[in-house]
């Protein structure tokens, strides 16, 4: 694994050196997300571009080091690892922070799979009990629970997508159904697979001495009507980590948990304003340090395998637009 003071002292001398716009005017139909840049190709294939721009409280903040590389390396581990479960969209991985995937139809919900009562987002379970909803997205918990507590059973939340700068709204399983967004049946598919993926991603974090609290999965259909999965998986921008071994005497301490994930940063922001109603402060280059060390750190605690820093001296703009040029139509 990589030795700690010589990965700082890595990222902070690429602290300037980040992929913050991937748009490419050789490129057909281009698209821009919160985090990934696509151009949509023939043969229904789309190009995604994973950047290294940081979202948080539905807001773009930073630019993040080696963020979009470890994500799309984070992705590709676990799209492998369980692809026994259910198809990715995955074709092929032309640069480390690209990835040329099959078009599908996505779904307009995201499902957020929940082992712990955590979080601090509005739409975090957390922020609803926090405040007497003893039902978040129609799911009965009990009185007395604490912060970070272990929920009684694994449990879905899903929300409605927001597209950027706009909040995802929570939804329930019965709204889903009942307001026609999805048939009973591709629900039940989707309850499924996202169980059965989240007990793999937990199995195999446990084995490296991490605890998998949440993760958001987004699904679609392909071409032949096969319910697929896309985006990312399992990564820290869609998941939270925490350390096994200090958990148990953190909660009993009330302290927050040790965390390799995207919550090390929303909770450094929280800690300085109201994210909601408030500006939010400039994020510090040594937060960005220790945040972009956290990321490749969970990769490299997951996969067991050391974190393919490019060396070269090749800007990462510069490398990704040489490696997608056989893109251009």
């Amino acid at each position: 694994m990589t030795d700690q003071k010589t990965l700082h002292k890595i990222i902070r001398a690429h602290l300037h050196d980040v992929l913050v716009d991937a748009e490419f005017p050789e490129l057909p139909n281009f698209g821009r997300g919160k985090v990934r840049d696509h151009y949509d190709l023939s043969g229904n294939r789309r190009l995604m571009i994973t950047t290294d721009r940081q979202s948080a409280f539905d807001q773009v903040l930073a630019a993040v080091p080696f963020k979009g590389q470890v994500l799309t390396s984070a992705a590709r581990f676990w799209f492998e690892a369980t692809a026994d479960i259910l198809p990715n969209h995955v074709i092929e991985y032309p640069d480390p922070n690209v990835v040329v995937a099959r078009k599908i139809d996505m779904l307009p919900v995201e499902v957020v799979v929940r082992d712990y009562l955590t979080g601090s987002t509005s739409t975090s379970i957390w922020s609803m009990y926090n405040v007497g909803n003893r039902m978040p997205y129609g799911i009965a918990l009990p009185d007395g629970m604490k912060k970070n507590d272990k929920l009684p059973q694994t449990i879905l939340t899903p929300t409605t997508k927001g597209i950027m700068g706009e909040h995802d709204v929570p939804i329930t399983a019965e709204e889903i159904v009942s307001r026609g967004v999805l048939n009973p049946t591709q629900w039940a598919e989707i309850e499924k697979a996202a169980l059965a993926l989240f007990a793999r991603g937990r199995e195999i974090a446990a084995q490296h001495g991490l605890i998998l609290v949440d993760t958001k999965y987004e699904f679609g259909y392909d071409e032949n009507g096969v319910l697929t999965i896309a985006d990312e998986i399992h990564t820290p921008d869609s998941s939270r980590y925490w350390m096994a071994n200090s958990y148990q005497e953190r909660l009993a301490a009330g302290e927050e948990p040790e965390s390799l994930d995207k919550e090390f940063l929303r909770l450094w922001i929280a800690s300085r304003c109201d994210p909601y109603k408030e500006p939010i402060p400039e994020i510090t280059d040594d937060t960005l340090v220790d945040f972009s060390a956290r990321y490749i750190d969970l990769f490299e605690k997951i996969s067991g395998k050391n974190f393919d820093i490019p060396s070269g001296g090749e800007p990462v703009r510069e490398r990704v637009r040489r490696n997608i040029q056989k893109y251009r139509e």
